[in-house]
């Protein structure tokens, strides 16, 4: 895969976004193990109640595998979703006919006040180059939530030291070695997200973790594995195990994502 180097603010360049999900390969045994992390949370987390409108940002995931969009859609009568490069909408609507896509900014959306039910936003707000953006994208996200609306959200986890070494490096180092394959931006601590989600009008139901493995080892191994299909469903077990992880007191430490469950309680306060 070709390296893509990012201009100085790549979280607002559709063009980067564009780009990249045209060079990028699908890997798909680690999306496999990615899924269904994140589908396993949401399975705990989301009320049983089927809700009118469901609100999913970012598309890459569909764009390239199974993503999460197939099972939102029987949690609401319609989901939507959005996502910056209007390619990846379109080959995310290719792949997975059961919901309405459109090219959008998450921090500029294109919606009513309350226009929805739930949120669903995962490692959509990591990419951005600054933390007021990301500040910005939740006040966004709380204003077409009706009251009594809930977010479901993850975000890099900055307490991780390996994510926090990473972040530590220029983008342009981390890119060119191959550890990260496109731009990752500014995230915050689960006490900082707290804060941000209550200046937003949303209080704070959940906090936890996702993502419990080594990633990168085992990003290298899911790669070695695609053409071993007889070893992968035990790799993916084993990788599904480090979840228990998420029960220690140290899942802080652990966790490659901080998991946030928000309602909206009122009017923004920032």
């Amino acid at each position: 895969m070709k390296r893509l180097v990012a201009n100085p603010s790549p979280a607002c360049d559709v063009q980067y976004w564009v780009e990249v999900v045209q060079e990028h390969r699908a890997h798909r045994l680690w999306r496999r193990h990615s899924d269904a992390v994140n589908l396993d949370w949401l399975r705990r987390e989301m009320p049983p109640d089927r809700v009118p409108r469901l609100l999913k940002t970012d598309l890459f995931d569909e764009a390239l595998d199974d993503g999460l969009v197939a099972w939102l859609a029987t949690k609401a009568q319609m989901v939507v979703g959005i996502d910056l490069a209007p390619n990846t909408v379109q080959a995310a609507q290719t792949r997975h006919g059961d919901f309405r896509g459109l090219a959008a900014d998450v921090r500029h959306l294109p919606f009513a006040d309350g226009n929805f039910d739930t949120v669903v936003s995962n490692s959509t707000l990591d990419h951005f180059r600054t933390s007021a953006e990301l500040g910005d994208s939740l006040k966004e996200l709380s204003r077409v939530l009706r009251p009594g609306g809930e977010l479901f959200l993850t975000l890099d986890n900055p307490l991780n030291p390996i994510i926090a070494l990473r972040n530590a490096l220029p983008f342009r180092l981390v890119n060119w070695l191959g550890l990260v394959p496109y731009y990752v931006g500014a995230t915050c601590s689960p006490r900082h997200l707290r804060d941000e989600l209550e200046k937003a009008g949303l209080h704070v139901l959940q906090m936890g973790t996702l993502l419990h493995c080594p990633r990168v080892l085992a990003v290298k191994m899911a790669q070695m594995l695609e053409r071993a299909p007889a070893m992968q469903q035990r790799f993916l077990r084993h990788l599904m195990g480090h979840e228990k992880l998420a029960r220690w007191p140290t899942r802080f430490f652990t966790g490659n994502f901080i998991t946030a469950r928000a309602i909206k309680t009122g009017e923004q306060n920032g």
